[in-house]
């Protein structure tokens, strides 16, 4: 298959918001001084030769997203598909306010994440519905490309299972911490395209695109 239909797709978790660890969803909180120094230190090492930036809205990925465009000078599509599951009523509590409150729900959460979303969050299959649709129309946009998606760790999970054919039961088993970076290469395009997961959670500095 010829180079030209290789697209190259860096996936960039962003870093710790304000506020630590929480359930964070739709709440479009910043991040914080060492959010900012673990994206600039998990990109430092390499060598950008990305064409495209695609960024979730929320600031936690958008800003960093938009500094980074202006020091490459490349281009910045904000995509509304990509931003994080809502978590309904447990926005903005961490899992040990929850854990006090109604311990059943997060566990049967955690157990069952399809059949039992938080209380009135946004439904695991109308999310993978989301942002496998974001996915797709970014691969048609840019196929022959490389691309850094700026995103959130359940955005990034719902990608991983699409690709590697997981089920979404099991998307919490894919660990993507603050800052994580993966890359997929997808050879061909439309229904030939064959995503292959090239690294989970390496430095860009180790492979070449």
């Amino acid at each position: 298959m010829s180079d030209d239909l290789i697209t190259v797709i860096d996936l960039l978790r962003h870093g710790e918001p304000e506020g630590g660890r929480r359930y964070r969803g739709s709440l479009d909180d910043p991040l914080s001084a060492s959010g900012w120094e673990q994206m600039r230190a998990a990109i430092h090492l390499c060598q950008p030769t990305w064409q495209v930036i695609v960024s979730s809205p929320l600031r936690r990925c958008a800003e960093f997203a938009q500094e980074l465009a202006d020091r490459h000078r490349l281009p910045l599509e904000i995509d509304s598909g990509l931003r994080e599951m809502s978590f309904g009523v447990w926005e903005g509590r961490t899992p040990a306010e929850i854990l006090l409150v109604t311990p059943e729900a997060q566990e049967r959460f955690w157990r069952d994440p399809i059949r039992h979303p938080p209380p009135d969050g946004e439904n695991l299959l109308s999310f993978q519905t989301r942002v496998v649709s974001a996915w797709h129309d970014l691969l048609g946009r840019h196929t022959g490309r490389r691309i850094l998606l700026v995103g959130h760790g359940g955005m990034i999970r719902i990608v991983l299972c699409h690709i590697l054919e997981i089920p979404l039961r099991r998307l919490w088993r894919l660990e993507v911490p603050y800052a994580n970076l993966s890359r997929i290469r997808v050879h061909g395009q439309g229904d030939e395209a064959e995503p292959t997961l090239q690294f989970h959670g390496q430095g860009l500095k180790s492979v070449a695109p």
